[in-house]
């Protein structure tokens, strides 16, 4: 670099300098009228795909417009390979390729149309609409065009059993607790969809016994158990006393329409949605019965309408968590403009602290009060620590501007943040303690992810809030915090993204709360980590890592084309780690500048979102505008203050 001390030298930092306003500038007209962020979260074809299937359902009115824009995206993303993947350049997925198909053969495609005809030999070759995973089976039950025998049993009664029993509701996920609830009145009443056209799918049946595929290996004395219970289950179910029966369907409505949540939907996810609006209309509620009507109306809130004509549905929105980050990137610019805008997104997060609901996470944390953040517009029974420690960290950093107007909000964060860590120090997304592992083995549960157990980066993120806030080491809790990151960590010296894709994403995510922490550069853990981070570097300068790194058979990190937010990542991760001089660094930051467009944003079109590893990811279009900008304005923070120590949680 040019010496910067030399009268009349040039600016190093002038390409740097041009890329941050240009960005910042980018990201500023990107806010939304009041102030928050909120970006597309797109998922694979599934939704879109169910969504169709739903309208369907219900026996809607045909609309020709909205099924035609869908139909063209579905077919503009289907792969080379036939089928349909789970995310940008992606792998055949036999579950999300046999929704496609139903769903663009219910629009009208001909069933001997090329791109059907691919997709269909692909879905025959690989076992055919039998294989699929059960979500998958219990669509195509619903519409007559698979046998509810194939499902897994699950009795509408378990939602009666007390809290001891070993399969429980509270025991399991809030995305699983939100979905299951109104799929277990839809098994017990096994209603049949209208489908005014009569379409089914015959022909996607291969010939013989096809045996499902699990998502995740379990324990084989569980597989073994649980399967013997669902054969049992299968022989009992008509002979539950009816009284029972009626009172554990009147208990599954009561839930759902405790936590309806308005126009943003049971759980603001789109499955429990969706599952919600086929309860009640399997009950008999009128389409303009006031619970059914805000269901239906929460999941056409989801759709995206494109420019191109193009419409698809998102599996849930993401405004809380858009802005924090994007109120981070702001305050990492640390301009006028920037500060004012990170001010009125704070200001706008603020009223959207949940202070007055006890949510499902009190089941096990009765006594801590209420005070965090969902991740949604509102979803006040599932805020979660992610998002919490986030919109902490930020208001806390935004302090020198706004004085004390967001220490009561900071405090209440904290105190619920603290109330969840979990008995082996590790925090989980949504509820404490919840890691009865052996639920994932029943058959229900072949996706795997039926859990919320602590992870790297959601424990991580909880460290750097405590450590940003004053919490030393010599705290029992950091210590217990900071123990759960060292065991998590992995041979090679990263650790595992549950939320974000993925040891890029842990890696970064820890190595930020270890530096908050104030631990010592040389730190081992520190420093293995570093190296990690740049050995994986790709030649180009950029950093990137597969969905395929979360295969069960992993044998390290899977490489994959640079891509703007995961170069972010590993910079801040490495800036973190005291490496803004190392020439990995260097190089991470003039591939950003060398791939940021005229708009002064950058093109990402893989997945770096995590939603349940090999089962469903997330393109979150929000991160390569943020991410990149951080990163960017960061490495000028450090260069320009001469300093090695990033002096905040994130």
């Amino acid at each position: 670099m040019v010496d910067e001390g030399g009268a009349g030298a040039p600016d190093a930092l002038a390409g740097v300098d041009e890329a941050v306003t240009r960005a910042t500038d980018a990201l500023l007209a990107a806010r939304q009228a009041d102030g928050h962020w909120v970006f597309e979260l797109e998922a694979d074809a599934t939704i879109p795909s169910e969504y169709i299937l739903l309208r369907h359902y219900l026996g809607e009115p045909e609309d020709h417009a909205l099924e035609a824009a869908i139909g063209r995206y579905l077919r503009r993303i289907q792969a080379s390979h036939g089928g349909w993947s789970l995310y940008h350049d992606g792998g055949f997925d036999l579950s999300a390729t046999v929704k496609a198909y139903f769903a663009l053969k219910m629009i009208g495609d001909p069933v001997d149309a090329p791109h059907m005809a691919r997709a269909r030999a692909e879905i025959l070759r690989r076992g055919g609409a039998a294989a699929t995973n059960v979500f998958t089976r219990i669509q195509l039950a619903l519409y007559g065009a698979g046998p509810w025998s194939s499902v897994p049993e699950m009795p509408v009664e378990l939602i009666l059993l007390p809290r001891r029993f070993p399969i429980h509701l509270s025991k399991m996920s809030y995305w699983a607790r939100t979905v299951i609830v109104p799929l277990l009145v839809l098994q017990a009443l096994k209603p049949r969809a209208r489908n005014p056209r009569g379409v089914g799918v015959d022909e996607l049946y291969a010939p013989g016994r096809a045996r499902p595929g699990r998502a995740a290996k379990g324990k084989l004395v569980w597989e073994l158990g649980f399967g013997a219970l669902d054969v049992v289950l299968k022989r009992v179910h008509r002979l539950w006393p009816k009284k029972t029966r009626a009172r554990a369907i009147q208990a599954c409505v009561d839930f759902v329409v405790e936590r309806l949540n308005g126009e943003d939907g049971l759980g603001a996810i789109y499955p429990a949605m969706a599952n919600s609006v086929m309860m009640f209309d399997a009950l008999g509620y009128a389409p303009d019965h006031p619970h059914r009507a805000i269901a239906r109306a929460s999941v056409e809130k989801l759709l995206v309408r494109r420019e191109d004509g193009e419409i698809y549905c998102q599996p849930c929105v993401s405004p809380v968590w858009d802005t924090a980050l994007a109120a981070h990137a702001m305050l990492e610019v640390g301009e006028p403009a920037a500060d004012a805008a990170a001010l009125a997104a704070l200001d706008w997060l603020k009223p959207r602290q949940v202070l007055d609901v006890k949510g499902d996470w009190a089941d096990a944390r009765p006594d801590v009060r209420p005070g965090g953040w969902a991740f949604q517009y509102n979803n006040a029974h599932y805020p979660d620590l992610d998002d919490t420690a986030v919109v902490v960290m930020a208001m806390d950093r935004a302090r020198p501007l706004a004085g004390a107007d967001y220490d009561a909000a900071i405090a209440r964060g904290t105190e619920w943040t603290v109330g969840l860590q979990c008995r082996d120090g590790g925090w989980g997304a949504f509820d404490a303690d919840n890691a009865y592992h052996y639920l994932n083995d029943i058959p229900f549960a072949d996706h795997g992810a039926l859990l919320d157990p602590p992870t790297a980066d959601v424990s991580a993120r909880c460290v750097s809030m405590l450590a940003q806030l004053g919490t030393g080491l010599d705290d029992p809790r950091m210590k217990a915090a900071l123990d759960w990151l060292a065991r998590a960590q992995e041979p090679e010296g990263s650790w595992y993204g549950r939320w974000g894709v993925n040891y890029i994403y842990g890696t970064w995510s820890v190595l930020c709360a270890l530096n908050a922490a104030g631990l010592d550069r040389s730190n081992p853990m520190l420093r293995r980590a570093a190296k990690w981070l740049i050995a994986i570097q790709n030649a180009d300068g950029g950093w990137g890592e597969s969905c395929d790194s979360y295969a069960l058979d992993r044998k390290g990190h899977v490489q994959a084309p640079s891509v703007a937010s995961q170069t972010g990542w590993a910079l801040l991760g490495l800036m973190a780690a005291g490496e803004v001089d190392h020439p990995a660094v260097a190089r991470g930051i003039a591939w950003l500048q060398r791939h940021q467009q005229a708009d002064g944003l950058w093109p990402q079109d893989h997945y770096t979102g995590g939603g349940f590893p090999r089962v469903f990811y997330l393109r979150y279009h929000g991160y390569p505008k943020y991410f990149p900008l951080w990163a960017l304005a960061r490495y000028r923070s450090l260069k320009r203050g001469n300093s090695k120590r990033v002096g905040y949680g994130m």
